[in-house]
């Protein structure tokens, strides 16, 4: 069995395993829980239900009898179980009680560690502050339960405990919870509102990337053109699944990439013809998108609770400069 960890580039935990002759005939789901630590069977088995969990490129059952040289691709967020080195960063903190905490990301920081992120993350931002909160005998981990890109910003929830972390887990592969971004494109947009419902899985000529594939997992997006500049439109965008990249690869697929993206802008952002548009995108240094908008039901008492992260000064004042911009 050969164990090949993603390229950088993709900020989640991604795995890839090789099927030998003695791995034979063993069931999917047991082989990962051989060999994925911190996951127990049953929350691998929901993994491989959502379709995270390719075998030759394709969804597979728990039951699947595994063959010599399957190639078997797993998409893993942090369990709720993992340890992180406690750190004292800067967390904007928007709720918290003793079951949840919710902030707001900034762009940047890694959700949690993963290939060439040991440190400087969100989890271990959550640790430090988790540790100054509970004592050794009641330490408390962070349970990432959802992702944000390094590079966008916004809202994050994490559960603080074990039944907290099932309960929000639960609401996201039910398709419950609300999550609607604003994302800036290039282009003017010819439907104000429409919904794109195209497969994801990793890009066969670029496997650092993710692309629109035949065959890849379900993922469905909603947009809404919230309002129209010169050469770029503002977007609303609520996401029903949570694929990698999802908003990021969709959107390319549209022809109409995220301003700032430079893995899936397609060179766009070099193209715009007012120098000073892409003096402002050089100096932005991130993608225009952020998660500012999140609605769940609370994980004890099913209350629902709102959240709205408003845009932060950096991609507003690159708004303002698309209004003050003659056009070229």
């Amino acid at each position: 069995m050969v164990r090949i960890s993603t390229p950088q580039s993709l900020e989640v935990e991604a795995l890839t395993f090789h099927v030998n002759e003695a791995e034979a005939s063993t069931r999917l789901d047991a082989f990962l829980s051989n060999h994925i630590d911190n996951w127990s069977r049953a929350r691998l088995q929901r993994l491989i239900e959502d379709g995270d969990v390719l075998v030759n490129g394709r969804p597979s059952k728990s039951a699947y009898r595994l063959r010599t040289n399957d190639v078997i691709e797993a998409e893993l967020t942090a369990p709720a179980a993992a340890e992180f080195v406690p750190e004292d960063l800067p967390l904007e903190i928007l709720y918290e009680d003793e079951d949840i905490i919710v902030v707001n990301k900034p762009a940047g920081m890694v959700v949690h560690p993963a290939a060439g992120y040991s440190s400087g993350t969100l989890a271990n931002a959550l640790a430090f502050h988790f540790s100054q909160l509970y004592s050794p005998q009641g330490t408390v981990r962070p349970g990432i339960v959802h992702r944000l890109d390094k590079d966008t910003s916004g809202l994050l929830v994490a559960a603080k405990h074990e039944s907290a972390h099932e309960h929000l887990a639960d609401q996201f592969r039910a398709r419950e919870v609300f999550k609607s971004y604003i994302a800036l494109v290039h282009g003017v947009m010819k439907e104000d509102a429409g919904k794109i419902e195209q497969p994801i899985a990793r890009d066969p000529r670029n496997r650092t990337r993710m692309a629109v594939v035949r065959g890849g997992r379900l993922a469905l997006s909603m947009y809404r053109a919230r309002r129209h500049y010169h050469r770029f439109t503002l977007l609303d965008v609520e996401i029903k699944t949570g694929r990698t990249h999802q908003i990021r690869v969709h959107l390319e697929w549209l022809r109409h990439p995220v301003v700032g993206d430079t893995v899936y802008g397609g060179g766009r952002d070099n193209t715009v013809p007012e120098p000073g548009i892409r003096a402002a995108i050089r100096k932005l240094d991130r993608q225009f998108l952020h998660a500012e908008q999140l609605r769940f039901r609370h994980p004890q008492t099913g209350a629902e609770l709102r959240f709205n992260a408003p845009l932060p000064d950096a991609l507003q004042d690159f708004l303002n400069e698309l209004e003050t911009t003659p056009a070229a």
